[in-house]
């Protein structure tokens, strides 16, 4: 990581929610998902979510490193429809080691839809993909 990563920083992404990010569109093998209402997935959600962190991280990232997330921990309090701009403000509230904090807020036009923490570890990546577990083998 570089210097220039430190506490305080702030970043904004905006993210249009196509129909394909909606709850029934989650997993299609879960057929619970499909009678959901269209309206935005936690799951990708969290993902928009990731990858503002993600952005606002990389500028301070050494050549070769990555970040992962190791800890979400916030609501999904108000539905979003497809369509609705979601912007998410994050800020770095703490820088533990490798371990980086964010604060995060994403808001639609009608409503706070999340609030809480997340946080990702900084690693090589080559590193990382090294001690990956072959994965299983078909039949």
């Amino acid at each position: 990581m570089k210097e220039t990563l430190t506490t305080g920083l702030t970043h904004q992404m905006t993210y249009i929610v196509p129909a394909n990010r909606t709850v029934p569109h989650l997993l299609p093998e879960a057929a619970e998902f499909e009678t959901m209402p269209d309206v935005l997935a936690t799951g990708y959600m969290v993902g928009i979510i990731e990858w503002a962190c993600m952005e606002l991280l990389r500028p301070h990232l050494d050549d070769g490193e990555i970040s992962l997330g190791t800890h979400v921990n916030f609501s999904h309090a108000a539905p979003t429809v497809p369509g609705s701009t979601v912007t998410i403000d994050v800020e770095v509230t703490e820088i533990n080691r490798r371990a980086v904090t964010f604060n995060i807020t994403a808001a639609d036009e009608f409503a706070t839809i999340s609030t809480g923490t997340h946080q990702r570890g900084v690693v090589n990546r080559e590193k990382f993909v090294s001690r990956l577990p072959e994965a299983p083998k078909e039949n």
